[in-house]
């Protein structure tokens, strides 16, 4: 007779087998959030019979609770290397129905993509064979290539800043200037190996 451990590795085999049939049932909200680090992808699995809440953030199970008795609520967790936090409300739109929300920072996903093109620029240039990600968070002045802090030399020049960082053998430069106007205030322009880049829309 087999033993309880053979039973119970075999259970799990059997589980893992039709674990994404499982997974495909109850996925109810699926979110890309563009952040310094970048773009990251949050799954939520909602069980409406028997209350089950698994949140995913890339791939990676961050948040599972099985048994639920309330349907509705909110779960919180962070995202990528910001630590930056996240919740998924969850509401009850009528009867058996339920609307899902994602919050960040605590500003609906919409607002706070608003505001972070307000204090950020993107940049995505390839740069040998890779795709590179460039983020200046325009507040801190930090620089971010797919997902890294780079270290940077800030200088005053002539019309404004420079802040020099490398990538690989390239020469960066994020130059700030003023506009000119007060409406537009500084502008930021990334220049690569002495080519200005034209900023990505995300």
């Amino acid at each position: 007779m087999a033993s309880w451990e053979e039973i119970t590795v075999y259970d799990d085999d059997v589980r893992s087998q039709y674990s994404h049939l499982d997974k495909m049932t109850d996925l109810v909200g699926v979110w890309e959030v563009a952040l310094s680090d970048g773009v990251h992808k949050i799954e939520f699995e909602h069980g409406t019979t028997s209350g089950k809440r698994v949140v995913y953030v890339d791939g990676k199970e961050v948040i599972r609770r099985d048994w639920m008795f309330k349907l509705v609520g909110k779960e919180t967790f962070s995202v990528g290397g910001t630590e930056t936090k996240a919740t998924i409300n969850i509401d009850a739109v009528s009867g058996f129905a339920y609307e899902y929300t994602l919050e960040i920072n605590g500003k609906s996903l919409k607002k706070y993509m608003e505001n972070r093109s307000k204090t950020t620029n993107t940049w995505v240039i390839n740069l040998d064979g890779v795709d590179c990600r460039i983020v200046l968070e325009k507040d801190t002045m930090d620089i971010w290539c797919n997902g890294q802090k780079m270290e940077t030399a800030g200088e005053f020049v002539e019309d404004g800043t420079e802040t020099h960082f490398t990538v690989g053998n390239h020469d960066c430069c994020i130059k700030a200037v003023s506009s000119g106007k007060r409406r537009e205030g500084i502008i930021h322009s990334l220049i690569v190996d002495e080519c200005e880049i034209p900023e990505s829309l995300e």
